[in-house]
């Protein structure tokens, strides 16, 4: 982070579009959701104790530009588990603790985590920091495109600089991310929804999968929502409409599961759900990367059901 960077006033903005009450002295405050405001973050960044990760994929993770002082949270490198043939696993509770260490992150640190597409792979970085039991940390909602839209500074060139090493604990907790058997026991369970993020073409089978050998189509009893329709112009949805989307196809079922093509943006329905008020929520890690493979597992062809 250069020291030529000027950063937003605190006090400009009043509160964000989240309520977010105003920074107190010099400590980033307490986290009221999984989400914040680009106004929030511009607020605190370089407050001691606030942590920025980069959580971009693909493409977007060679990008040239960054929010000073990011730091790189590699969900296609070390934050995945590459052991198996299936992408985007979830590494073990050690390798986790050891990679969020050597990020410099510590227990009693607030992180934010952002990606280059808006709301897109942030979301998985949250929801793994979730998952082994982390709490203080937020999406930054539009991610990228919103904080360059806003004005607000970039950081360009070589990678970021090296920082101290973090005290980060991992917890892990029962019941975030989920196997193919707890998947199909949500799917036999009245109690139990199943959500896909895909979209709809290949929910329904009528396009082809983007990964080589897997069935078109959807689990039996998976509704489909696309996890583009609880954005708008890459920034999540107004909590009264994702409460809507949610319910319409949640019905009275609180416990959600959610899958994607590979765990990614099966995390922005989870981010979404949270927001909507749900409270029991998992993900399904293998996805259909695993479920779509040729195996006995139940695939059918169609709309939801």
């Amino acid at each position: 982070m250069s020291d030529g960077v000027q950063y937003a006033n605190p006090r400009a903005s009043g509160l964000n579009a989240e309520g977010l009450a105003q920074l107190p002295g010099h400590l980033p405050g307490p986290l009221h959701g999984p989400l914040v405001g680009v106004e929030w973050l511009a607020a605190r960044l370089g407050v001691p104790g606030l942590v920025v990760l980069d959580a971009s994929v693909g493409a977007r993770r060679e990008a040239e530009q960054r929010i000073p002082g990011a730091r790189v949270f590699d969900i296609d490198g070390a934050l995945s588990d590459h052991s198996g043939p299936l992408p985007h696993t979830m590494p073990g509770a050690d390798r986790f603790a050891e990679e969020m260490r050597a990020l410099g992150v510590h227990d009693g640190d607030t992180v934010v985590v952002y990606d280059g597409a808006g709301i897109y792979s942030s979301a998985r970085a949250w929801w793994m920091l979730r998952a082994m039991g982390f709490d203080r940390v937020a999406v930054l909602d539009g991610g990228l495109p919103a904080w360059a839209a806003a004005g607000l500074p970039l950081e360009s060139g070589g990678p970021a600089p090296a920082v101290p090493e973090g005290d980060f604990t991992a917890r892990p907790r029962a019941g975030f991310v989920v196997g193919s058997g707890e998947v199909s026991a949500a799917l036999d369970d009245p109690a139990s929804a199943v959500l896909d993020a895909r979209a709809r073409e290949r929910f329904s089978g009528t396009a082809p999968e983007p990964r080589a050998g897997l069935r078109g189509g959807h689990m039996p009893g998976a509704v489909n929502l696309p996890f583009v329709e609880i954005q708008r112009e890459g920034r999540m949805l107004p909590v009264a409409e994702l409460r809507t989307a949610f319910a319409g196809l949640a019905g009275e079922r609180e416990r959600l599961v959610f899958s994607c093509g590979s765990g990614v943006t099966a995390c922005v329905l989870a981010l979404g759900a949270e927001l909507a008020g749900y409270r029991e929520l998992s993900v399904y890690d293998g996805s259909w990367s695993e479920w779509g493979l040729p195996s006995e597992r139940p695939v059918v062809t169609g709309a939801n059901g």
